[in-house]
């Protein structure tokens, strides 16, 4: 955890709700760091629906394996997260250190093994010493209560500098529902198919089907158009409970019956807060950056094209340098492998048109444009000129302080 604030930290934070049918406690077990804790446990005293997504990442870490086979069950009793150590690239340990960490919480919270989820987060490739944390769950869950959100994150954050926590309520059929999430990230994130860990919890009485089909189609304009840095974790875990434990709710079978489209909008809603939370407290970052893209082949060529534009180091350095280099913005177009029109092509810093045509604008004012780029929220739009293709993607400035925290991220 870093010593001061991302300057693009939330002002405040909103009141957590306890969600009914999910107590959480914190615990220090000194994995990594000292005097703060590092251990998370959630506990549903009733079988959740559960739901997922995961990294794409081909060397995945140990947790990220026993959840995806714990998955098909459909059904959570226990979650287990640690801090400071990612049990990724453990090898034979690593997959010990998760069936003992596994048999611990069953053990504690008395239920199968395969409705225990994992997640660590922290350095890759070190031997995680499960038997640190093992050993406090049955104390963690007798202490587990609902009111304890805010701690939950703070419990899960790396070098994260604050904590992320949402909450939304929703209709459905006449039932008010809560949605609580956490989030933990700041570097190593571009992910695909989730962010670097993310929890969330609501007592909507949701299927375990219907909730993975609404979890699967949310993260794509929300956790998976988010960079800090374009590079994909191996530990990514986006996990999606729900409790049932609404008053008078009746259960939800279908993903596609009407009466999830207030709780269909209010997740997304949610899922889009912590993404763009993560993006705010990137390593270093100074600035945060929307880039849409318009006028691409189709919405994937444009969502290529955004990325391509939010993940060069030279256009986050530019940022980061306040300096209104559009022609930064115009490699990261023409690199980006999709279909470009160079004399089509028009390029906006905030509301400045600073290109048109192919060419800089007739119009331009550097002064204008480096206003924008003095501003904490910048606004990078591209027109490509060819087609109805759109896409918006989050990302921040590239610092020293990215390097600072990274040349030293073991020590």
């Amino acid at each position: 955890m870093s010593a001061t604030v991302s300057p693009l930290a939330p002002k405040s934070y909103p009141d957590m709700p306890a969600v009914k049918g999910l107590r959480m406690a914190t615990a220090a077990a000194g994995i990594k760091y000292k005097n703060r804790t590092d251990v998370l446990l959630m506990v549903f005293d009733e079988p959740a629906s559960v739901a997922g997504v995961f990294t794409r990442s081909k060397c995945p870490s140990a947790p990220v394996d026993f959840c995806r086979a714990n998955l098909a069950n459909g059904k959570a009793r226990a979650v287990v997260v640690n801090s400071g150590n990612a049990n990724a690239f453990t090898g034979v340990k690593g997959r010990a250190s998760t069936e003992l960490t596994a048999k611990s919480a069953s053990e504690a919270v008395g239920c199968d093994v395969g409705e225990v989820y994992l997640a660590s987060t922290g350095v890759i490739g070190e031997p995680l010493d499960a038997t640190k944390f093992a050993g406090v769950l049955g104390d963690m869950q007798a202490a587990a209560t609902g009111d304890f959100w805010l701690e939950a994150a703070k419990a899960i954050m790396t070098t994260d500098t604050y904590p992320k926590v949402a909450t939304r309520t929703a209709d459905i059929g006449g039932v008010t529902v809560t949605i609580n999430g956490i989030a933990k990230g700041a570097g190593m994130i571009a992910p695909d198919m989730a962010t670097m860990l993310s929890f969330v919890a609501t007592d909507a009485d949701i299927a375990p089907a219907a909730l993975q089909a609404l979890l699967s189609e949310g993260v794509g304009p929300t956790f998976n158009s988010v960079t800090v840095d374009s590079d994909t974790s191996t530990s990514d875990t986006l996990l999606l409970f729900a409790t049932g434990k609404a008053e008078g709710q009746v259960r939800v079978e279908a993903a596609d019956d009407t009466r999830l489209d207030g709780f269909r909008a209010a997740l997304n809603d949610l899922l889009k807060d912590l993404a763009l939370q993560v993006v705010r407290d990137g390593e270093g970052a100074r600035k945060m950056v929307e880039v849409t893209v318009t006028g691409a082949e189709n919405d994937a060529a444009a969502k290529r094209i955004a990325l391509s534009i939010a993940n060069s180091p030279l256009v986050k350095t530019a940022v980061a340098g306040e300096d209104a280099n559009w022609g930064r913005v115009v490699m990261a177009v023409g690199k980006s492998g999709e279909m470009a029109d160079r004399d089509r092509l028009a390029i906006w810093f905030g509301d400045v048109r600073v290109a048109v045509e192919g060419e800089r604008d007739p119009a331009y004012s550097e002064a204008a444009a480096t206003a924008v780029m003095q501003q904490e929220d910048i606004v990078i739009r591209v027109d490509i000129g060819l087609g109805q293709g759109t896409a918006t993607v989050w990302t921040c400035d590239l610092t020293k302080e990215y390097v600072a925290i990274n040349g030293d991220y073991r020590s």
